[in-house]
């Protein structure tokens, strides 16, 4: 399915946001509008373009965009925080999804907080979500500029037990997948947990593990087309059809009565 691909520039936030749009020529019925989030660091949308592309040839529209202090995007890093990221990214589903279609939310390692953050927004029109390498943060973290001591907070042993994802991510009851790399030197197995437990107690909830992935997932999917349709193609099923792929990713889940509303 063809897709026009489109660069533009949102300002909000004070910044100006640098964003891909990815439009199927012709959309699924009832599409959902999908946002790609990238991580922390030196994350950016050009990673998460392929993705998308990915997602507009399934018939939804997508949409991958640059924090501010990221690519192509105006501001500084260090002057970004988490409740930035949920607002630059509210804003720029407000500008290119506007207030009625459902949403699919992508997010990756930092992101994982964003999503949860976009979910408590957005309530019900978020019917689906997918947590790449997440992670998540504890309440006193969520207004501090990253270069204010947000590292340091982080880093406290156990700080993001106190994450209102968990809560967030306990409550949803839409699609859940948790895709997991192989190997993960970030994020504490501990999070991956929590969020495992949090996403099995109403959503209709899989994990998929990613064979020779590291917690670059970001850069490791862009060179994977097939790692990224089966991705998509498991969000798409019930969790129940989800099987094992033949391409090094393989599909876990919990037990049907755990996912039980």
């Amino acid at each position: 399915m063809d897709a026009v691909i489109r660069k533009t520039v949102h300002a909000a936030d004070g910044e100006q946001l640098s964003l891909y749009t990815v439009t199927p020529q012709n959309e699924s019925f009832g599409a959902s509008g999908v946002v790609i989030l990238h991580g922390a660091g030196a994350g950016d949308k050009e990673r998460h373009l392929p993705f998308a592309e990915d997602f507009a040839a399934h018939g939804h529209p997508a949409v991958a965009l640059d924090f501010s202090g990221h690519g192509e995007s105006t501001g500084e890093l260090v002057n970004l925080s988490l409740r930035r990221r949920r607002d630059q990214a509210a804003a720029v589903i407000d500008e290119v999804f506007g207030t009625e279609r459902p949403l699919v939310l992508v997010g990756f390692s930092m992101s994982g907080q964003t999503v949860a953050d976009l979910v408590d927004l957005y309530g019900k029109r978020v019917t689906a979500i997918v947590l790449c390498a997440p992670g998540i943060y504890g309440k006193d973290a969520w207004d501090v500029p990253f270069g204010a001591g947000f590292t340091e907070m982080i880093r406290r042993p156990g700080s993001w037990c106190a994450s209102q994802a968990l809560d967030t991510y306990a409550r949803f009851d839409g699609r859940a997948l948790l895709v997991v790399p192989e190997q993960d030197a970030v994020i504490p197995e501990g999070v991956t947990e929590l969020l495992r437990t949090a996403l099995a107690t109403h959503a209709d909830f899989s994990e998929l593990r990613l064979a020779g992935a590291s917690h670059q997932l970001g850069i490791w999917l862009a060179d994977q087309s097939r790692a990224r349709s089966d991705i998509i193609s498991t969000l798409l099923l019930p969790r129940c059809s989800a099987q094992v792929l033949e391409t090094g990713l393989q599909s876990t889940g919990f037990p049907a009565d755990l996912l039980s509303t």
